[in-house]
């Protein structure tokens, strides 16, 4: 048996997998080598994850994570996981876990909008072409992170129609001061703002919020998909809670751009445990 684990910012999902089957299924607490130390990332597995996950000592552990991107961030998650599972592990960066999960063996875009946002050319084995994500600051575009960020910002500044700045102050129970406290003094900012941008979801017939989603997601494909030559002609699939959540909207952006949308999922990890069982550790 081995363990795979997909995680975002947000969360972790973990699945005990022996060949095809599933045997036991939990989350925990998004992991980020960016925001957390090993001890930290070592005491939220030990702390969240149900014992079953803990009984023995598995064939391998393939774990993919944000902010998996380099060797020394990928050391900081491996070390932690080896010290307790006692297991070998293999740590790959969240978009090869997209790009694997989506399409297998086929050749095509992966693409993550969640709290982040990322995408890819996947040549059916391995990732050949990415556009960076420069994260919620320079980048992220199409992400909850980034539609936080601008709605955020239009009703600190009074741009947004007040009748949703009203109901979302009342809704959310936070004052300006609270907000820019969450944003400006914490660790985990860019969670922050893919929350706050949850409400946003629950308008979607408001011109104002169809207007903010449809054009950052549009800024996803701009200064992303269109990068990658000939996307025209390759599936391009979607995983992540934004994806879901703005599906319409997507599948409507996708088209503007002539893009063929293959799959929106929330996670990857039902293609993982495809790709984990036609592929030698």
């Amino acid at each position: 048996m081995k363990i795979i684990a997909e995680s975002s910012s947000t969360r972790t999902e973990w699945m005990l997998v022996e060949g095809s089957d599933v045997k036991e299924h939990a989350y925990t607490e998004g992991l980020n080598p960016f925001f957390q130390s090993r001890r930290e990332i070592s005491h939220s597995i030990r702390l969240e994850l149900p014992h079953q996950f803990f009984k023995r000592r598995w064939e391998h552990v393939h774990y993919y994570g944000a902010g998996c991107s380099s060797p020394e961030k990928n050391m900081i998650v491996e070390a932690s996981l080896v010290a307790q599972f006692k297991t070998p592990v293999t740590v790959e960066s969240d978009l090869v876990g997209a790009a694997r999960g989506l399409l297998v063996h086929d050749a095509g875009l992966a693409c993550i909008l969640s709290t982040g946002s990322n995408s890819c050319f996947y040549d059916g084995e391995k990732i050949v072409k990415n556009v960076r994500s420069l994260g919620f600051i320079l980048g992220d575009e199409g992400s909850g992170a980034a539609m936080g960020r601008i709605f955020l910002g239009d009703v600190l500044k009074d741009l947004a129609p007040k009748h949703l700045s009203d109901e979302f102050f009342e809704k959310m129970r936070v004052t300006p001061d609270d907000i820019m406290n969450d944003i400006y003094n914490n660790t985990y900012a860019n969670r922050n703002l893919s929350s706050y941008s949850l409400f946003l979801s629950e308008h979607l017939d408001d011109e104002y919020v169809h207007d903010l989603i449809f054009n950052e997601i549009s800024r996803f494909f701009e200064r992303n998909i269109m990068q990658y030559e000939n996307y025209q002609d390759y599936p391009v699939c979607f995983m992540g809670s934004v994806a879901c959540l703005y599906s319409e909207i997507l599948l409507a952006v996708a088209a503007k751009y002539g893009a063929t949308i293959r799959k929106i999922v929330n996670n990857s990890l039902p293609g993982l445990i495809t790709y984990h069982c036609t592929t030698r550790p």
